[in-house]
């Protein structure tokens, strides 16, 4: 009566009928993982080349707990948004 290829067009379109609301975020979802992968894959390979970017060093500032200074561009605990 049915045979495969007819059950899995029936299947196929039933799917789509009802999750035609999910079915831009399932898409999304799939380009975002595929940018991920080709991301990863890149740098795996540029890594296994021996071409990677030297990682970037951000420096810091060190400020002891307690000593009630403030970092140089930072706001005091109870500072008011505007000045």
């Amino acid at each position: 009566m049915f045979g495969l290829s007819e059950f899995a067009i029936i299947l196929i379109v039933v799917i789509a009928v009802i999750g035609m609301k999910k079915l831009p975020e399932l898409t999304r979802s799939a380009g975002k993982a595929a940018r991920i992968l080709k991301a990863e894959a890149r740098a795996a390979k540029d890594e296994e080349a021996g071409t990677a970017p030297a990682p970037r060093v951000v420096q810091g500032e060190i400020v002891p707990p307690g000593t009630g200074t403030t970092p140089p561009g930072a706001r005091a605990a109870g500072a008011p948004d505007h000045p």
